[in-house]
């Protein structure tokens, strides 16, 4: 099983570091996220020439955290230039009926002529107005209708759900995980540090063969980043926290 580090980890770097750091820590690979500000981040042919320079593929790429059509179809086309296997799109927002239908109606029809899994995150727990959830498509149902997930483990603390509980009910479905913990009540901790049963979940995705990748998404600010040093000690040490439950 490929454990990958999500460029978010260590944002604040340039790409070219980042892809530096995730190599020498012993990464599997990058899992990208698109930036609007970041215009690396954007640029195929450079990212391209990172990931072939380094030996570094970049296995799945994030849309920008606010969701559109453009947006996906623009990491569609940088997917299959950079032979990524994995697409992993934000909710649209409550009111975008339009985007939920269009991803209801044509992203079936895209999976199977680009062969690539594009996959809906379980939402963040942000609400309108104290109680209207601020994205569509945000319930476990809703998630099995996609038929391919990405698992962010700090939001299902977020809206108090059982970890291992929806994955079991979302396993079926599930491409893709982004990994971390929450410590004193804060989300995006490293995943050795904290509340979560991340012991037992990496230990069943192991048990149940699990095919997908493991991308570590941590706050910056928890990986120490800006001070190089301790940041790539926390790097190499979440990794091997991961491999002893994935790979021991």
């Amino acid at each position: 099983m490929q454990i990958v580090l999500s460029t978010e980890s260590i944002k604040g770097y340039g790409l070219n570091r980042i892809f530096r750091f995730a190599k020498e820590a012993g990464f599997d690979g990058i899992d990208l996220a698109m930036e609007t500000s970041d215009y690396d981040s954007l640029d195929a042919d450079y990212i391209q020439e990172l990931s072939t320079a380094l030996t570094l593929p970049v296995v799945a790429i994030q849309t920008p955290k606010a969701t559109s059509k453009t947006k996906i179809q623009e990491a569609i086309r940088m997917a299959k230039k950079l032979n990524s296997r994995i697409v992993v799109i934000q909710p649209p927002k409550l009111l975008d009926r339009k985007l939920v239908n269009w991803l209801k109606k044509e992203i079936p029809k895209i999976r199977q002529k680009e062969n690539i899994s594009i996959a809906l995150e379980n939402a963040p727990s942000k609400t309108m107005f104290g109680f209207l959830p601020e994205h569509a498509m945000n319930s476990t149902a809703d998630l099995k209708a996609f038929k391919h997930v990405c698992l962010d483990t700090s939001r299902t603390a977020e809206k108090k759900e059982d970890l291992i509980k929806i994955y079991n009910s979302l396993k079926k479905f599930l491409v893709h995980v982004h990994l971390s913990n929450v410590y004193k009540n804060k989300p995006y901790a490293p995943p050795e540090t904290g509340s979560l049963p991340i012991e037992s979940f990496l230990s069943k995705l192991k048990s149940d063969d699990f095919k997908g990748y493991v991308s570590i998404r941590v706050k910056p600010k928890n990986f120490h980043a800006g001070s190089t040093d301790k940041m790539m000690d926390d790097l190499k040490s979440s990794l091997k926290f991961c491999r002893k439950y994935l790979e021991g």
